[in-house]
C-alpha cells in the first residue's frame, strides 16, 4: 500500500551553499519528496554546492534556482541547514538575507526550519526577537543576542519556526518540518 503524501501540492525552498552540513540538507530533502512536497535547492549562483560532512567535503548537490530566479511568495516553506561554512557565507548576501525575511513577513508567516547554525541567518534576518529557538551551541549567544528566548532541546517550534541543535536531532526535526509545512500559513 502506497503511503499518503501529505505534501502534495507544497513547494518548498532549501537555501544553501558550499559548506552545508551534508545530511541537514539530504535528510529534510528526501523527508519532503517522500511526503509528495516539491523542493527546489535555492542557491547564490546556479551548478552545483559541495556540501561537508565530519571534517571532509562531501557530496555535490545540484541547484535548482538562483536567489535571482525566486521569492517567498512562490514556496510554501523554506529549509536552513546548518554546517559552519554555509549560514556564515549566506548571512554576509542581502539577497539571502532578503530571500528569507520574505518568509516572515506580516503577510506570509510560512513556515521556516532552521538547524545546527542556520539560525545563524535567522539572526541575520531581524526575526528572532521574543522567539523560543535553540541550536548548535556555540551559536547560542549570538541568537540571544538577537533577541531570541534560546533553549538546549533537539527541536523547538515557535509559531512555525522549527529549530533543532546538530544532526543527531534530524528525525525529530524532519518530522516537525512536515507538520508545520502541512499546517501552512501561521498567523502572528
Amino acid at each position: 500500500m502506497n503511503e499518503p503524501k501529505p505534501l502534495l501540492g507544497k513547494k518548498v525552498a532549501i537555501l544553501a551553499t558550499n559548506g552545508f552540513e551534508q545530511s541537514e540538507l539530504t535528510s529534510p530533502r528526501n523527508a519532503l519528496l517522500n511526503a509528495g512536497a516539491e523542493v527546489d535547492i535555492v542557491s547564490q549562483r546556479g551548478g552545483e554546492i559541495t556540501g561537508w560532512s565530519g571534517k571532509n567535503w562531501a557530496d555535490d548537490v545540484k541547484v535548482d534556482k538562483t536567489l535571482d530566479d525566486v521569492k517567498a511568495e512562490y514556496y510554501d516553506g523554506l529549509v536552513l541547514p546548518g554546517g559552519l561554512i554555509n549560514p556564515d557565507t549566506l548571512r554576509q548576501d542581502k539577497n539571502a538575507i532578503a530571500f528569507i525575511q520574505g518568509f516572515f513577513s506580516d503577510t506570509a508567516n510560512k513556515p521556516v526550519a532552521a538547524i545546527c547554525h542556520g539560525p545563524w541567518l535567522l539572526a541575520e534576518a531581524g526575526v528572532l526577537k521574543g522567539r523560543k529557538v535553540t541550536s548548535y551551541g556555540s551559536i547560542s549567544t549570538d541568537l540571544k543576542n538577537a533577541g531570541a528566548n534560546w533553549v538546549d532541546e533537539p527541536v523547538v517550534v515557535d509559531n512555525g519556526l522549527v529549530t533543532s541543535r546538530n544532526p543527531d536531532d534530524l528525525p525529530a526535526f524532519n518530522k516537525k518540518v512536515l507538520e508545520e509545512i502541512r499546517e501552512g500559513r501561521h498567523h502572528a
